[in-house]
């Protein structure tokens, strides 16, 4: 912590934390039908406790923050239960029912969460669903709180929602899922030495991720939509936090969503899981206009993650200070860029205004400094940092075999490592057992010497994320696999592609080599779409294109024409064969087109080669 850090004296985000407190969950365990376990909030009680030397002060103070559980009332009529995932569900209360905000990562999580709203409040039926962005943790638990043979109510989310929260988790779903258990730390033992938090919450559920489709698109700003007696005024804000993001005002209640726009933390620029970089610069105007949209109308703020900011005078402060976060974080990365520092020097050079690093709002508990300068530096800039050195560098494991060589061999290279981990210089021994281990993946003294490396690190990390990064990885070199347990494939997942997106999703898998020989071109005329897409294989690429149904696909003759409805398409491509599906053709030519994809592996390497 800087001579500009926070105080650990300032105690007001407890109260606020604690603010409004009306029930909770006991005990905060949720599990599936068959008892298996997705949440256990309970796990975090040793947080209660004094910050022991296995951790980072500040994340554990965020920790304890985040880790309070139960049913909180906001201002009148709105309410939220924390604690029970990774998110927020917040509940507003209308007419006849209760409108849900963002329902959490997994049905039961978020039936859980209606039902500690209801033993309080009452059988209240739900009345609408709002989403504030297209991030699984705000619409997975859907069917949660409105199952199937539910009575069709308002779905309402941003322009281009329903794009962006199907494709995330289709085109680099795997790796980004994969990367995911390392970032939330999900596997990790909760405990002083383990799993202590992400900054933004405490981890995500594992239960069963599921979406209803929107049935109101919000187009613009100022839009104004009434949901069972309630107004409700939205604010688009596109390629901030989320590529579909809004926040939203209840001008009768005075009170302000943030969705994850400004949370008590300094959000990511690019999530460590992978995902598109956001644009720190539009997020800080965006921030700014609803300062001047909703700043005076409002007594209340409350985000998706963490605990709402109650006055006027502290939601304006918190709104210009989180303003002036992502601006200074742009701007200042762009000046030091166009001084010709690249990304890595960037982020050891940047520094924030001493206003912005004596907020605890602001602390990089899950973005950083340091990774969010980078991500900076990436949207402008690209991998390349201009040194020709960088351009044509080995592979991982061919770079490491040649500096293990360089050193001497692999022991050499351990013992110069220890000799930098003695000296107290964890980065650049992690460097160095780094290529040991790939040089010599078996070679137990390098994985368990640059395990207590990444020990050491993690636990010193202010940064929930980077703690639960080296401490997965340090778990993993010890033998312990981190493996996905997150259920991503219910159907209505894939029933939300378009059409355009389940041909996409075939294309990043096809394997090009083993296709290079094979040509077809396939026809899906898709009864309830009303169009017919045309799949061209050629040259080991697996391109489509679409027309009105009657309409022409192309000169080419269709080696196999499929007449389907959309969930046989589904069906189709879940291995159902073609029994039952009107077909012309060649049936062999599906067969071929299946047989050159690859089925990605879920729990592929990541801290060895």
């Amino acid at each position: 912590m800087t001579a500009t850090a926070p105080s650990f004296d300032d105690t007001e985000d407890f109260a606020d934390a604690d603010r409004g407190f009306i029930d909770r969950l006991d005990p905060a365990v949720v599990t599936t039908d068959d008892g298996r376990v997705v949440w256990d909030n309970d796990a975090y009680a040793f947080l209660d406790g004094a910050c022991p030397d296995t951790a980072n002060p500040s994340l554990w103070r965020q920790g304890g923050l985040a880790a309070r559980q139960g049913l909180y009332q906001v201002t009148e009529g709105i309410y939220q239960v924390r604690g029970l995932d990774l998110s927020n569900m917040t509940l507003v209360e209308g007419d006849r029912g209760v409108i849900v905000i963002d329902p959490l990562i997994s049905a039961e999580t978020a039936a859980a969460a209606l039902g500690l709203y209801r033993r309080n409040r009452g059988e209240r039926p739900v009345t609408g669903l709002i989403y504030t962005h297209s991030h699984a943790d705000h619409f997975g638990g859907a069917r949660g709180v409105l199952p199937h043979g539910h009575e069709p109510v308002p779905v309402i989310a941003p322009k281009g929602f329903l794009e962006h929260a199907a494709s995330e988790n289709v085109y680099a779903g795997n790796a980004m899922t994969r990367r995911a258990v390392y970032m939330y730390g999900a596997q990790l033992p909760k405990a002083p030495d383990g799993q202590i938090g992400c900054g933004l919450g405490m981890t995500t559920s594992l239960g069963t991720v599921t979406l209803i489709a929107p049935t109101v698109d919000i187009t613009h700003t100022g839009q104004v939509e009434t949901v069972d007696g309630v107004r409700i005024a939205f604010h688009l804000t596109p390629g901030t936090e989320a590529p579909a993001e809004m926040n939203f005002h209840f001008p009768d209640r005075r009170a302000l969503c943030l969705a994850e726009n400004a949370t008590h933390n300094m959000h990511n620029v690019l999530t460590l899981r992978g995902a598109l970089v956001r644009d720190a610069r539009v997020w800080a105007h965006y921030l700014d206009e609803a300062l001047t949209l909703f700043g005076a109308n409002s007594d209340v703020s409350f985000a998706s993650h963490h605990w709402p900011t109650w006055g006027q005078q502290k939601i304006a402060r918190h709104l210009t200070l989180q303003r002036d976060l992502y601006a200074s974080l742009h701007d200042q990365t762009l000046r030091l860029l166009n001084a010709g520092l690249t990304g890595p020097e960037i982020a050891e050079e940047l520094q924030l205004a001493p206003e912005l690093e004596k907020s605890w709002a602001l602390r990089g508990y899950y973005g950083s400094l340091s990774h969010n300068a980078k991500a900076i530096y990436q949207r402008y800039m690209g991998w390349y940092d201009g040194n020709p050195a960088h351009l044509w560098e080995h592979p991982p494991v061919e770079l490491a075999k040649r500096h293990t060589d360089a050193l001497g061999g692999v022991d050499a290279t351990v013992a110069k490592a220890k000799e930098y981990v003695a000296a107290g210089d964890r980065r650049f021994a992690a460097t160095l057992l780094n290529h040991a281990v790939f040089a010599q993946p078996d070679h137990q003294d390098a994985r368990h010497t640059l395990a207590d490396v990444y020990d050491v690190l993690g636990r010193g990390a202010e940064n929930g994320t980077w703690r639960n990064f080296y401490l997965t990885a340090a778990m993993e070199l010890r033998g312990t696999l981190a493996a996905v347990d997150l259920k991503t494939d219910n159907p209505e997942m894939a029933m939300a592609l378009t059409v355009g997106q389940l041909i996409d999703s075939l294309a990043v898998r096809v394997n090009g080599p083993r296709a290079w020989g094979t040509a077809l071109t396939l026809d899906w005329l898709v009864a309830d779409e009303r169009r017919g897409w045309r799949l061209i294989l050629s040259n080991g690429a697996l391109t489509h294109r679409s027309a009105a149904l009657g309409k022409s696909l192309g000169p080419e003759t269709a080696d196999l024409t499929l007449k389907l409805g959309k969930a046989q398409l589904l069906g189709l491509l879940a291995g159902s064969g073609l029994e039952g599906i009107d077909h012309s053709g060649d049936p062999q030519a599906l067969a071929e087109l299946l047989a050159v994809l690859d089925t990605p592996e879920p729990n592929f390497a990541i801290v060895t080669p």
